[in-house]
């Protein structure tokens, strides 16, 4: 064994190896640190998230290109903060919106990944939809149980789609997990 592969198989090239789970937590403290504030704040803020987490999904599937999964979520990060900026329109309707258009191009063009990966991806996208919309409209109570369920089976979704290798890249998936599971273990224990 060389001096190399000896190196990369030491402590320290493991923990490097788990970059994305680092920087998943430090968007954990992140969010943990901007405040979740009460229920009705958690589910106004985080409920809409969920939405965008089974959103780049679609993107994703819908272009074929796994390594465009980082910048993609920079480019959609860098809408939610001129949307948000600007005020003009509602997060929420900018992400059905989206998802609308997407997946009836979906429908009618086809995608990348073909139509057995379509069908998955629309259905995450309307299964996840319908939580955080129906999380939105009920009791702020009920909504952050409901925004929790959503972020924690997005971060199921996220393991089989790391297990399996597809839609989007591993490190994306790895971290996009474990913040998923972060965010909803804060929604139901620090509320």
């Amino acid at each position: 064994m060389t001096a190399v592969a000896g190196e990369r198989q030491g402590p320290l090239w493991k923990l490097a190896r788990r970059w994305p789970t680092a920087v998943a937590l430090a968007a954990a403290v992140l969010v943990w640190g901007g405040g979740l504030g009460d229920a009705a704040d958690a589910v106004s803020g985080l409920g809409p998230v969920v939405l965008l987490l089974a959103l780049e999904y679609l993107i994703l599937n819908q272009i074929g290109r796994r390594e465009a999964s980082w910048p993609v979520i920079g480019g959609m990060v860098a809408a939610v903060f001129v949307i948000e900026l600007l005020d003009v329109v509602d997060l929420t309707t900018v992400a059905v919106a989206a998802a609308l258009v997407l997946l009836v191009w979906g429908t009618v063009t086809g995608t990348a990944n073909g139509r057995g990966s379509f069908g998955i991806q629309a259905a995450g996208m309307l299964g996840f939809g319908a939580i955080a919309l129906v999380a939105m409209a009920v009791d702020p109570d009920l909504g952050r149980y409901l925004v929790a369920a959503g972020w924690l089976l997005h971060g199921i979704w996220d393991a089989v789609h790391l297990k399996l290798d597809r839609v989007v890249s591993r490190s994306y998936a790895e971290a996009c997990g474990v913040l998923d599971v972060a965010v909803a273990a804060m929604l139901l224990f620090l509320l």
